[in-house]
């Protein structure tokens, strides 16, 4: 029997038009494998969001330095004069302030009376606002007996103080002719005050990502050219995926460095706080340590910036200062220079940048003075990006940070001597044996990687480190209401 060719059931159309009847069409999986008409596809990608990567701004206001512990520990000088708040009456004895010793003024320091005998202080009411001068008669171990200079007989009823809301320091000290300082009374032994400083100290956190594709996928071939931050292209997707997984990743770095808190929950097995104790990143640390500004406004603008410059010059009148600023607050400091009357083109700096305005620009930012201090303004992507702080309003915000610029001096331990660094500066794990700043390495049997029996390439990404924020007490960090 022979066989005659058989033709199929294929009708041509009477019109020449594209018909259910005539184009073939493979994206429902029911047809041919490709089209009768070749599409028109753009191999380039749209950059929908634009730049999409959030870090950059640790790089431009700290360092990163090794370290070699599980525990960073650093030390800040307490203040030089002698003050103590919240001071209250002793029982009987209205001219005698009870100084709260063994209490934590400022948090996390051993408050000592040290006031001498024959030391002038100043005595005043943090409330009603009375003041007076008085000198110091007798003192104990948490207690002192002041003679107010306008009065002898004068009392701390009288002159209209209220137990618990007083402030007292230290100005000087006053000596009749002739008196000695190694007696009693009068001439009693002044107290010797040591100096002293608050420790404190942050862990680093191990922070990781993988990327896996198998062998297969790593040999398909797509439609789209892909581009990545390191030059490499091509038609292979994979090196799409594992490029934004290291720019994600890098992304978590700075990220985890300004979100991070300290574990203090009991939780289980790897998650106690023994086992995973976290790391205090910035806006933590801010909020422990340094200045909260809430509802920051154009309209109360100028008001709330004087007083947070009053507040600058109780702590460290630190004179330049770096802003980082979420869209809407960034327009507040707009419209309230704006409406300072030339106050803004006259009062404009550029110091931290060598004095260069185009400097200050091309990295961003835009500079202007206020009192004695120099200030430089700038977005924050991170608090504009809808997929991270962006997405944030009302009272859990963070419309913005104040950053002092420069260094400050700190006692390192180890070294034993006083040393220089960044005010926010990054810690990483590292040693001869070990570099854990930003690790990477290839598991698996594929893209040149021949570890394990795997037909996959695993794409590992590991990191170890954590966020010094000194003089904590000099940052100023802007939330909403």
């Amino acid at each position: 029997m022979s066989l005659s060719p058989q033709f199929g059931s294929i009708i041509p159309s009477s019109k020449q038009e594209l018909l259910n009847e005539n184009y073939l069409k493979f994206n429902d999986g029911t047809s041919d494998f490709a089209q009768q008409y070749l599409p028109e596809v753009y191999e380039q990608e749209v950059e929908r969001y634009g730049n999409r990567t959030l870090s950059g701004f640790l790089r431009m206001v700290g360092a990163e330095m090794p370290m070699t512990s599980d525990q960073v520990i650093w030390s800040e000088q307490n203040r030089l004069h002698i003050a103590y708040d919240k001071c209250t009456y002793a029982g009987g004895a209205p001219t005698i302030l009870v100084i709260p010793v063994g209490g934590t003024e400022p948090a996390g320091t051993l408050v000592e009376n040290v006031i001498s005998i024959n030391d002038t202080v100043v005595i005043m009411d943090t409330v009603t606002g009375v003041e007076g001068k008085a000198i110091v008669t007798a003192r104990a171990a948490n207690s002192i007996t002041v003679q107010f200079f306008d009065n002898a007989a004068a009392t701390l009823t009288s002159k209209g103080f209220v137990s618990g809301q007083i402030k007292v320091f230290v100005y000087g000290s006053a000596y009749s002719k002739g008196r000695n300082t190694d007696g009693t009374g009068a001439d009693a032994e002044r107290i010797s005050v040591e100096p002293s400083f608050r420790q404190f100290s942050n862990s680093p956190i191990i922070i990781r990502s993988q990327y896996v594709v198998n062998g297969s996928d790593m040999a398909q071939i797509g439609w789209v050219e892909v581009a990545t931050e390191d030059g490499a292209s091509g038609y292979l997707w994979y090196l799409k995926a594992e490029s934004e997984t290291r720019l994600r990743f890098e992304d978590y770095l700075e990220m985890a460095m300004v979100e991070g808190e300290l574990n203090a929950a009991a939780g289980n097995a790897d998650y106690q706080a023994g086992k995973l104790p976290g790391t205090q990143g910035l806006f933590a640390a801010i909020e422990d340590r340094g200045n909260v500004q809430v509802g920051f406004t154009a309209a109360a603008g100028l008001d709330d910036f004087d007083a947070i410059l009053k507040n600058l010059d109780t702590q460290g009148a630190i004179e330049e200062n770096m802003l980082f600023l979420q869209r809407q607050t960034a327009l507040d400091f707009d419209d309230m220079l704006a409406n300072i009357s030339g106050g803004f083109a006259g009062g404009v700096a550029f110091g931290l940048f060598e004095n260069s305005e185009e400097m200050a620009l091309n990295l961003g930012f835009s500079g202007f003075r206020r009192g004695s201090y120099d200030f430089y303004k700038t977005d924050w992507k991170y608090l504009n990006d809808a997929s991270t702080r962006g997405a944030i309003s009302g009272i859990n915000s963070i419309e913005g940070v104040l950053v002092p610029a420069g260094t400050s001096t700190v006692y390192d331990q180890i070294l034993g001597t006083n040393i220089r660094r960044p005010f926010l500066h990054v810690r990483y794990r590292a040693s001869q044996a070990d570099d854990r700043r930003m690790k990477s390495w290839i598991t698996g049997s594929a893209g040149g990687a021949f570890t394990s029996t795997l037909d996959a390439m695993q794409v590992n990404f590991l990191s170890e480190r954590c966020l010094v924020t000194q003089a904590a007490n000099n940052f100023v960090l802007f939330k909403g209401v």
